[in-house]
């Protein structure tokens, strides 16, 4: 089976990139939804981050308290670092898992850190980014969770540079427009991978869209 692994900074548009293929019946394996469910009460996740950062994370609820989350990381560089050394091993376990059980010609997994996690990589054959000039990506981000500019600049900063997605890309599908590009790109994208899938050539030369 052909795994393709897709990526992209926040506010690129991954997200709607994956339920475009999984509209087309394609398995979709999601690290975040990975994340979220080994961080829920009783779960190894949340186990080891109150262990190691203490009950201040939790709510009232005993729920991981992400956004008070989000904001310390950004407070403090190095914690972010310590949340992924925690939580990384645990959610590529959880990903390799899904994958091997997938029964399909191809599947998508959505890795939001695969530029900066080569274990990541390694679990993939190809690498699709979805890339967007930096002005939209803090466009969408003050649209969609009221970060200012400020916010959202700081955001794209801490995370892995556009240069460096694109230096591992293998396809890259640049999201510059609506949503109707967007899905006529993934119908390229699909009709594609099904065609490496069935001739087993993982290694043919890659796609810039559109």
């Amino acid at each position: 089976m052909l795994k393709v692994g897709l990526t992209g900074g926040i506010g690129s548009g991954k997200s709607a990139v994956a339920e475009a293929f999984a509209r087309r019946g394609i398995s979709v394996v999601d690290a975040d939804r990975l994340s979220h469910a080994l961080s829920a009460p009783g779960q190894p996740g949340l186990q080891a981050l109150v262990e190691a950062l203490g009950t201040g994370i939790l709510d009232a609820q005993g729920h991981l308290d992400r956004p008070a989350l989000r904001r310390r990381i950004f407070a403090e560089p190095t914690l972010r670092r310590q949340v992924e050394t925690l939580l990384h091993p645990l959610v590529l376990g959880a990903l390799e898992a899904e994958l091997a059980a997938t029964r399909a010609a191809y599947a998508v997994a959505v890795i939001p850190l695969l530029a900066e996690s080569p274990a990541s990589q390694a679990l993939v054959d190809r690498i699709l980014v979805v890339d967007s000039p930096e002005e939209l990506q803090v466009s969408r981000l003050m649209s969609r969770d009221g970060d200012t500019s400020e916010e959202a600049r700081a955001i794209l900063a801490a995370q892995a540079s556009r240069d460096a997605r694109l230096a591992i890309a293998d396809d890259i599908l640049l999201n510059a427009s609506d949503l109707a590009a967007l899905d006529a790109a993934v119908e390229r994208l699909h009709g594609f991978y099904r065609e490496l899938a069935a001739q087993g050539d993982l290694g043919r030369s890659g796609l810039r869209l559109p």
